[in-house]
């Protein structure tokens, strides 16, 4: 790559972040938080110096999140790489994770005041499909709503929200006011005009008057999936295999010094072990914590006991004794 360009710069403290975003405030500005330690940030990096080529009135700031944390925090940051859309000093849009082809058509749309010629890089359809396709199959029971279970934005989705709790039914959800991709896709791909959709183990039921019949024929009980208590999900998870971590990321990506430095410890045992990403489940992130009173994540369980979280796993290291703490021996 020649030379640097003037609208892909670094961000090193709060009082230049400010800067940035003060002298940029009549245009689009991109806020990359990444870490040196994961690769799926450089490869964004890459992707956002390509970027500021074709976009010369976008500017495209790095920060390091962990070198910053007063930006960090603000912006509520818990994983990496994360995107931050600015226009006027104020957060327009958020992308988290390492989605190129989501990156350039959020750049595409915010930078051009939502119009713009350049369609080269609209997300091909396949991805968009797939994309979809992962979200319907995301939980046994997904609904597509407007806005959130706690915070429902228009009456057909809080009536919805009502139904499924009465029948302690057991679901996610996905806020289609949030993208305005999947909003339109899903109706193409499901042949389906309207919101809220539910589905069930990736199968479209349909809409409020469906889920209405359904309670109204009494087979609402048979169609959904009932809800598992907190306490007995965690316990499965727990035990779901003989040595399980919970982290911030997985075994390929880590999306926090921490997490990463276990695994690296954990890798040099030998011992087989299950991850799972608390990033993914708010719901066992927080539970877990009052769970085990055990505030912090990473948190390694051997057995369905809880062995402890980075310092303990580093002392049985050093002591000589993790191998067999693994393996369930002390």
């Amino acid at each position: 790559m020649s030379g640097s360009m003037a609208n892909l710069t670094d961000a090193t403290s709060l009082k230049q972040f400010e800067e940035l975003l003060k002298n940029n405030n009549k245009s689009l500005t991109v806020v990359h938080f990444h870490a040196a330690w994961a690769p799926q940030c450089s490869q964004m990096n890459d992707v956002m110096a390509e970027l500021a080529k074709e976009h010369k009135h976008t500017m495209f700031v790095k920060l390091e999140a962990e070198a910053v944390p007063e930006v960090s925090e603000k912006y509520e940051i818990t994983s990496v790489p994360t995107f931050l859309f600015f226009k006027g000093g104020e957060k327009i849009d958020r992308l988290d994770g390492a989605h190129a082809p989501e990156l350039t058509n959020k750049v595409q749309r915010l930078g051009s005041g939502g119009g713009g010629a350049a369609r080269a890089g609209d997300v091909p359809k396949e991805d968009l499909n797939e994309r979809l396709k992962r979200l319907i199959n995301a939980a046994p029971c997904m609904l597509f709503m407007k806005g959130s279970p706690q915070e429902p934005r228009c009456g057909f989705s809080r009536q919805i929200v009502q139904i499924l709790k009465d029948h302690s039914v057991q679901y996610s959800s996905f806020d289609i006011l949030s993208d305005e991709e999947v909003r339109q896709g899903l109706k193409t791909y499901s042949n389906w005009p309207t919101f809220p959709q539910v589905y069930v183990n990736g199968e479209l039921i349909g809409g409020l008057d469906i889920v209405k019949e359904l309670v109204e024929s009494g087979e609402l009980e048979n169609t959904f999936p009932k809800t598992v208590s907190l306490e007995s999900r965690l316990k499965s998870l727990i035990n779901k295999s003989p040595v399980m971590l919970f982290m911030k990321g997985n075994k390929e990506a880590a999306k926090c010094g921490f997490s990463r430095q276990i695994l690296e410890i954990m890798n040099s045992t030998g011992v087989e072990y299950s991850t799972f990403d608390i990033l993914e489940d708010e719901e066992v992130r927080q539970g877990l914590k009052t769970y085990s009173n055990w505030p912090t994540y990473p948190q390694l369980y051997v057995k369905g006991e809880l062995i402890g979280g980075l310092d303990i796993i580093k002392e049985l290291k050093e002591n000589g004794e993790l191998v067999s703490v693994l393996k369930g021996e002390n």
